[in-house]
């Protein structure tokens, strides 16, 4: 039988996608955002498509904020793009 992969939501584009073509988002108990390498950090998480319009997409509809609770500073999503790249 072959192994199940685990499928996530990317919160700007909505698609259903392998968590590897994901980057997760975390936001800590203390309140602290993340670009979750391991994809195992305690917090609340979102997942964004590792693609340059999903990160785009997610900055100008505010999804990512929605989905964390947490305003996203200027400065992170700079961050985020980086990881995408």
């Amino acid at each position: 039988m072959a192994k199940k992969i685990p499928l996530r939501r990317c919160v700007a584009t909505g698609e259903q996608l392998p968590k590897k073509e994901l980057l997760r988002i975390v936001r800590t108990p203390e309140g602290i955002l993340a670009v979750d390498i391991t994809g195992r950090a305690n917090g609340r998480g979102a997942y964004l498509k590792k693609d340059a319009l999903a990160v785009a997409k997610a900055k100008k509809s505010g999804a990512l904020s929605k989905a964390l609770e947490i305003k996203i500073p200027e400065e992170f999503w700079e961050e985020i793009e980086a990881a995408v790249h």
